[in-house]
């Protein structure tokens, strides 16, 4: 025995259609014996290489990874803290050279 994947007529797999058919058995038009790798998005393939490949545009693949997530007001409280933390020492830092300038 031995599986099929099935790909429609512009050689787009077509996930849940596999068969299994003994050895020896003619190959039905629209499946193919090799497998579709993981990880494919739109998976293709392509008879005369007998592989399939990657369909999918850059922008498909981008628009199903799911959004980043939104920066908790926790977080966004220690970024400001951190930012006013280091704008306070450069202050610090410039008022101290220029009460050193002053008095020399």
């Amino acid at each position: 025995m031995k599986w099929l994947y099935k790909y429609d007529e512009k050689f787009n797999y077509m996930p849940g259609e596999e068969i299994q058919v003994e050895d020896d058995a003619e190959l039905p038009k629209f499946y193919c014996e090799v497998k579709p790798p993981d990880g494919l998005y739109l998976a293709k393939f392509d008879p005369a290489k007998g592989e399939w490949f990657e369909s999918a545009t850059k922008e498909y693949i981008e628009s199903l990874q799911p959004p980043e997530p939104e920066a908790s007001e926790i977080e966004l409280l220690k970024k400001q803290n951190a930012l006013l933390s280091y704008q306070l020492a450069r202050l610090q830092k410039e008022v101290t050279s220029m009460k050193g300038d002053g008095s020399s």
